[in-house]
């Protein structure tokens, strides 16, 4: 029995020897970016709010949100604002994703594809669009309104420049967050407690009300939250619609306390209740879908019951197409329209078309090469490294390779409750100081690139390598490689998809940013968001159009890329700007 075992316990002595694990200085390595990414910013917000010019401590800042009606107006109004929006939105997306999800609606995979095309526009750039649908002067519905109706110059039918035309706008690109959870949940929803219900004879509208409905009430209320704080944390498109109209939110306050003459401290100071309110909107969201009592045991029994709508059809078709029509139709017919002719209240006609243009932003406007580069720059540049944090962050903390590696998932995570225009101020306090100096520069922009979109990269790589058995890499350690070289050579590769599908949503979510780009930008480093921006200042619709449909090309092409690589991108949710 001895010579037996000798064989087997003397074998190991040749196996390769193994190299110098570094995962212990690349820990610390990602544990110190991590925390200069997010915890230096937001250490400078709190020292600024609450500290005077001469550096001696204060709490005017805080006293000056409550009794300066200048500053608690914008809040009320943006947390009235964003409740509506929530709201709307749930009206909009429930019996949306009902109707795709569980009923025998014509062309239901076009609406989803549709839905995912709300999702991936900026919302800042369908705001630009409703402008030209329904300014009270310019707009192509108020003009069709008056050469119907005849109506004297001046009158019109829909304005935009309006809280209720904010609210509008905003749902429009957010019923998508509530109508994916909702969809996802009737997905989930077992047919056994629905064919219960209409065995005992009730019809389908009595089940959808008493079965269906009560188990996806969790994702209607997470979806509607999601909304409410996408709303309240979203800048371009109230500074598009609301500045115009007179009136502020809480977003486009704290903007415009960075002009001339900035007030430093009480931006700093607006922002954290607007962090703490975004911490408590997401807790609120967890705490719901993480319920017990929502739960179902068993799972999925079968395929979804399909009710028939029967006569019902047609009223159902309307229905999607209004919402689809004013959410994605409308808006990209607007903004192809305003690209091919000299001026919006141009009608239409083959005499009309033009490429004026077209050729004005890519050969005459000067600022336009220059906003491309940056732009590009700046998206390979976060995506790729944003990926590769990603990648090893998400390594160590599901293969535990370091003690203490949890920390590490703490840190790529907590950014998602920063808004961004929260985190451009904080950004912009730390990197303007002296010791720090990178304001007007492209690196300003590439650290807060990464931070916005590290827990959406982050999550992405952390789900990826829980479905990859750790077995191979255990025998890439036994014969004799280092963990670094493992992942290399053996995990990197079985994750290629969801590296890819990674690297292209964090290039979309860079190129689409504007809450924070809006405060980090000067002449040298602006980008097609900002550009977009000002040209709307300027009026210029034409050259805004066109940026705006090579800024949707340039997306959907990248979506297109990471669906072919990975079937679960597009359930991310990007972020509002």
């Amino acid at each position: 029995m001895g010579s037996v075992v000798a064989v087997p316990v003397s074998a190991p002595v040749a196996r390769a020897p193994r190299r110098a694990d570094l995962f212990g200085p690349v820990f610390f390595l990602l544990a110190a970016v991590l925390a200069v990414l997010v915890i230096l910013p937001l250490s400078w917000l709190i020292y600024t709010s609450l500290v005077d010019k001469s550096g001696a401590f204060t709490l005017s800042n805080f006293t000056a949100l409550v009794t300066d009606v200048t500053m608690r107006r914008p809040f009320l109004l943006a947390s009235a604002m964003a409740c509506a929006v929530g709201v709307l939105s749930c009206v909009i997306a429930t019996p949306l994703a009902w109707l795709v999800s569980r009923t025998d609606l014509p062309g239901r995979r076009i609406v989803r594809a549709l839905v995912t095309a709300s999702f991936v526009t900026p919302p800042f750039l369908g705001a630009i669009a409703w402008e030209i649908l329904a300014a009270p002067n310019s707009g192509m519905i108020n003009q069709l309104f008056r050469t119907v109706t005849g109506a004297e110059e001046g009158s019109h039918l829909v304005d935009i420049y309006t809280i209720e035309g904010l609210v509008f706008a905003i749902a429009c690109y957010t019923f998508p967050y509530v109508f994916t959870l909702v969809a996802n949940g009737l997905d989930r929803i077992p047919t056994d407690l629905e064919d219960a219900s209409a065995i005992l004879g009730a019809r389908t509208w009595t089940t959808l009300q008493r079965v269906t409905i009560p188990l996806v009430l969790p994702a209607m209320l997470a979806g509607s939250l999601i909304a409410i704080l996408q709303a309240l944390t979203m800048f371009g498109t109230p500074a598009i619609l609301a500045l115009p109209a007179g009136f502020h939110v809480i977003t486009t306050k704290i903007w415009s306390l960075f002009q001339y003459p900035p007030r430093l401290g009480l931006a700093a100071a607006a922002s954290l209740p607007l962090l703490l309110i975004t911490v408590a909107l997401l807790q609120g969201k967890s705490w719901i879908l993480g319920r017990k009592g929502y739960t179902v045991l068993g799972g999925k029994s079968g395929e979804p019951r399909t009710a028939r709508l029967g006569r019902w059809k047609w009223l159902a078709v309307a229905f999607v197409v209004i919402v689809l029509g004013l959410t994605v139709i409308l808006p990209y017919a607007a903004l192809l329209k305003t690209a091919l002719t000299r001026n919006v209240s141009e009608p239409l006609t083959w005499s009309a078309l033009t490429l004026h243009n077209f050729h004005f932003v890519f050969f005459e406007f000067s600022a336009t090469r220059l906003a491309l580069w940056n732009t590009l720059v700046l998206g390979l540049g976060t995506a790729t490294l944003g990926t590769v944090i990603a990648l090893m962050a998400a390594y160590m903390v599901s293969r535990r390779a370091v003690r203490g590696s949890a920390l590490l998932g703490m840190l790529a995570t907590a950014p998602v409750a920063i808004p961004g225009i929260v985190l451009g101020v904080g950004v912009f306090l730390t990197y303007s100081h002296p010791a720090l100096m990178l304001y007007g520069t492209l690196w300003i922009l590439l650290i807060a690139f990464l931070t916005i979109e590290m827990p959406a990269g982050y999550q992405q790589m952390s789900s990826a390598f829980h479905g990859i058995h750790p077995e191979l890499e255990d025998a890439s350690r036994i014969l004799g490689a280092s963990r670094l070289k493992t992942l290399r050579l053996v995990t990197a590769p079985l994750l290629r998809t969801s590296v890819m599908a990674t690297w292209c949503f964090v290039f979309i979510g860079t190129i689409r940013e504007l809450s924070a780009t809006i405060l980090l930008t000067t002449a040298n480093t602006k980008l097609v968001s900002v550009i977009i921006y000002d040209l709307n200042e300027s009026g210029d619709l034409g050259a805004i159009s066109v940026l705006g449909l090579m800024l949707l090309a340039v997306s959907f092409i990248i979506v297109f890329i990471a669906n072919r690589f990975s079937s679960g991108g597009a359930n991310r949710l990007p972020r509002a700007t």
